[in-house]
């Protein structure tokens, strides 16, 4: 799956196997811009909710997910680095399945789920801004 041409220039162009009336996905090492670019923008979806997230627990808000809020016990660094972790193998697991409809599918719904999470977050920020400008 993984080679030391993953990232330059890759080896394998990804022309499957096809048994008569099968289609057969593959692992290839050599990844698009548009992979690039989606995989990227699940990295920066994630790191905006850690952001706003952090913003709203400032305001007294509180953390609905248990694990999160452990990581918050733990301290922000940890709840940062946790969460970027877990995202960041989830990324590198898309990537490497980019072929395999199921993984496409679930990139899909997972950039759709965070794009409506970012703009709770920016509804949430934009309803917490008369209170900001109080204080």
């Amino acid at each position: 799956m993984l080679s030391r041409f993953s990232l330059f220039g890759g080896r394998r162009q990804g022309r499957p196997y096809r048994r008569k009336g099968a289609s057969v996905r593959t692992f290839v090492d050599v990844y698009s811009t548009r992979a690039w670019v989606l995989l990227v923008m699940f990295l920066i979806l994630n790191l905006l909710d850690a952001h706003f997230t952090l913003i709203y627990l400032q305001r007294g808000g509180s953390e609905g997910n248990p694990v999160a809020q452990k990581l918050l016990d733990a301290g922000i660094f940890w709840f940062i680095s946790g969460k970027n972790l877990g995202i960041g193998l989830g990324a590198v697991l898309f990537c490497l399945l980019k072929n395999f409809p199921n993984a496409r599918l679930g990139l899909t719904l997972v950039l759709i789920f965070y794009q409506f999470l970012f703009l709770y977050h920016l509804a949430l920020y934009f309803s917490l801004l008369p209170n900001l400008v109080e204080a």
